[in-house]
């Protein structure tokens, strides 16, 4: 029953999205930002964001990590991923890590708009999303999706401090050259969103590339998944900014 309940779900927001697709595309000239339409994935996906939610309700967190993969793999085992670094920086924080691999702005902000933030008070947001969406939006539309995501952390915990991280680079064997290019795009664009105050950007960018500008597989096999030494570059760069908004 309770699988049956989450397929209705999800093709009941298909439709949604579907519908409003075409309503909002009216008109010669008009396009649908898919990153602002929030939409579900699929049962499994759903299962999680149940967990999630269920993990706001009980847990004391002082710290968030929100986002997709790159987010999702602090605690995934090393020395590929980053559960290492993670024990010994955020763990000790009361920290939470809600990254969900695959996940696109929309499908963050459907998780936000189901509940994942009900009943949270963290001090700090971390958050990093957009590099899935690349494919297929813009990055005047992906920035669209993370100032809405901004808006409803804000709206959801008003006294939370969001650290607003840049897009991480990327150069994938299939990435095309756009998606290569998109990363600095979409940070030129979301570095304006910051304050200094209740939302601080932080570019850490610099400590992935190597000489030639690209992401050497050192520190993302992949070129777009950090290994352990990854991660742990991530944190030396971080944690002095995320440190000082943690007080």
């Amino acid at each position: 029953m309770r699988k049956i309940s989450q397929l209705f779900l999800i093709a009941a927001a298909s439709l949604l999205f579907l519908t409003s697709a075409r309503s909002f595309g009216q008109g010669a000239d008009s396009t649908v930002n898919t990153a602002i339409v929030p939409v579900p994935r699929d049962t499994n996906w759903v299962a999680r964001h149940e967990g999630f939610v269920k993990q706001a309700k009980y847990d004391q967190t002082d710290l968030l990590f929100l986002g997709d993969s790159i987010t999702d793999f602090w605690q995934r085992k090393a020395p590929r991923f980053g559960i290492n670094i993670w024990n010994k920086y955020y763990a000790p924080l009361h920290a939470i890590d809600f990254g969900i691999s695959g996940d696109r702005t929309q499908h963050v902000i459907w998780r936000i708009d189901k509940g994942e933030l009900d009943g949270l008070h963290p001090k700090v947001v971390v958050l990093m999303i957009g590099t899935n969406n690349a494919r297929d939006n813009s990055p005047e539309q992906i920035a669209e999706g993370i100032k809405v995501i901004l808006n409803k952390i804000q709206e959801k915990c008003p006294g939370t401090k969001v650290l607003l991280l840049g897009v991480f680079p990327r150069n994938t064997l299939k990435d095309t050259p756009a998606m290569d290019e998109a990363p600095a795009k979409i940070n030129a664009i979301i570095s304006k969103f910051a304050d200094g105050k209740k939302i601080v950007y932080l570019n850490i960018n610099d400590k992935f590339l190597g000489p030639d500008g690209k992401v050497p597989a050192s520190i993302m096999p992949d070129f777009l998944h950090p290994n352990e030494h990854g991660y742990q570059l991530w944190a030396d760069a971080m944690n002095p900014t995320l440190f000082e908004m943690m007080k």
